[in-house]
C-alpha cells in the first residue's frame, strides 16, 4: 500500500472512531419522558431521579447564543442537590461551619442568572422555599422552613447536634422558572466519628407509632411505595394535612446524597385520598445501591419523621427475542424511522 493509500486508511479510521464515539454520546445523553405529574411533587416537582429544572421558555436552546450555564440536556442527567450553582442560580450561605449543640441564626441567600438574590418565590405545598438538612452519615434529617429576613435574604434556626459533616438543601422554583434543588456542605467543628448506614428495614419506629413501608425501588422506573401508619397496633385513620399533604417524602442516595424529589399519589380534600393509615408515593432512582427515604407526617398537632434504609433492586433485564432477527423496515421521508413528525 502507497504512502497516500495508506494516510487515507489512517483518516477512515479516526472518522469511524469519532463517529462512534459521537454515537454513543448521543444514545447516553437521550433520556425518555419523565412520568406524567400528578401536579403533587414533593414541593411541587415531578420524580424521575434526575433534576426537577427543565429550559425555561426565553432561555436558550442549543442552537441559540450561549448563556454561560449548563445545556439543559446535560443538567438532566444530575440529580438535584449535587451543585451548589445550577441553571445560573446559586446557594450562598454566610457561613458554613457550626459550633455543635448551639442554636444558630443561620442565613443565606439564593443568587439568580443575574447575580443578585432572588426576591421572588413560586409558592409549593405552602413554602416559597423548603430547606433540608442531613448528617453526610443519613443518621439525622431536618426539614425546616426559613423566614424571609429581606433583599433576598433568608433566616432559619439550625442546631446541629454534634461534631460532624452534614449536607444542606435548598428546594425552590423562582419566579417564571421550575424547580431546583441546590446543595452545600456544612461543617460542625470537633471530633466524630462516621456512623453505618442503618440497616435496611420494612419498618420504622418513631414515638409510639410504627411505620410500614410497602415497595421496591426498581432503578430507571417509577416506584410505588406505600407507607402506613400505626399507633399501638391500630391504624391511624385521622392523619392531618401537612404542607399541603398527608405525608412528604424525601429519597437520599447514600454515598453523594443526591436529592430525589418523590410524589404523593392525591391530595387532602380531592374526594378520593384517605387520610390514612396509608400515604403511597411515586418514586424513580436513577441507579441501584442504598437510599434513605424520610417521611414526614402530621398526627396530634405533630409533625413526625420516620426513616428507612431501601436498597434498590438490579436492573430489568433485557427483554429477548427468538427466531430470525426483523428486517428493518425503509423509512419514510420526513420521518425517523417509525415515528413521523
Amino acid at each position: 500500500m502507497n504512502t497516500s493509500a495508506k494516510f487515507g486508511s489512517y483518516l477512515l479510521g479516526l472518522a469511524v472512531i469519532f463517529g462512534g464515539a459521537l454515537g454513543a454520546g448521543n444514545a447516553m445523553g437521550t433520556a425518555g419522558p419523565p412520568p406524567a405529574a400528578d401536579g403533587h411533587g414533593a414541593h411541587g416537582e415531578p420524580v424521575t431521579g434526575r433534576p426537577s429544572s427543565v429550559p425555561s421558555a426565553g432561555r436558550h436552546g442549543a442552537h441559540d447564543e450561549p448563556t454561560g450555564r449548563p445545556d439543559p440536556a446535560t443538567a438532566a442527567h444530575i440529580p438535584g442537590g449535587l451543585q451548589v450553582s445550577q441553571d445560573g442560580y446559586t446557594l450562598t450561605p454566610e457561613t458554613t461551619t457550626i459550633t455543635p449543640g448551639e442554636a444558630t441564626g443561620f442565613r443565606f441567600t439564593v443568587t439568580g442568572p443575574d447575580g443578585r438574590p432572588v426576591t421572588g418565590y413560586q409558592v409549593q405545598h405552602d413554602k416559597k422555599l423548603h430547606f433540608i438538612v442531613v448528617s453526610r452519615d443519613l443518621g439525622l434529617f431536618r426539614h425546616l422552613h426559613p423566614e424571609e429576613a429581606g433583599d433576598g435574604v433568608w433566616s432559619v434556626k439550625l442546631t446541629l447536634p454534634a461534631a460532624g459533616a452534614y449536607r444542606a438543601f435548598a428546594d425552590f422554583a423562582a419566579e417564571g422558572g421550575t424547580g431546583l434543588t441546590l446543595g452545600t456542605d456544612l461543617h460542625a467543628s470537633g471530633d466524630y466519628e462516621p456512623k453505618a448506614l442503618p440497616a435496611v428495614a420494612r419498618t420504622a419506629n418513631v414515638d409510639g407509632y410504627a411505620v410500614t413501608l410497602d415497595g421496591d425501588l426498581v432503578p430507571g422506573a417509577s416506584s410505588k411505595l406505600t407507607l402506613k401508619v400505626s399507633k399501638d397496633g391500630h391504624p391511624v385513620t385521622d392523619l392531618q394535612p401537612y404542607l399541603g399533604a398527608y405525608g412528604h417524602l424525601v429519597a437520599l442516595r447514600a454515598g453523594d446524597l443526591a436529592y430525589l424529589h418523590v410524589h404523593p399519589d392525591g391530595a387532602p380534600g380531592d374526594g378520593r385520598t384517605p387520610a390514612g393509615p396509608g400515604i403511597t408515593f411515586y418514586a424513580e432512582v436513577p441507579s441501584r445501591g442504598d437510599y434513605r427515604l424520610f417521611l414526614d407526617f402530621q398526627h396530634n398537632g405533630t409533625v413526625r419523621t420516620a426513616g428507612f434504609t431501601v436498597r434498590a433492586g438490579e436492573l430489568p433485564a433485557p427483554a429477548t427475542t427468538s427466531g430470525p432477527e426483523p428486517t428493518a423496515t425503509p423509512s419514510k421521508p420526513g420521518s425517523h424511522g417509525d415515528h413521523d413528525h
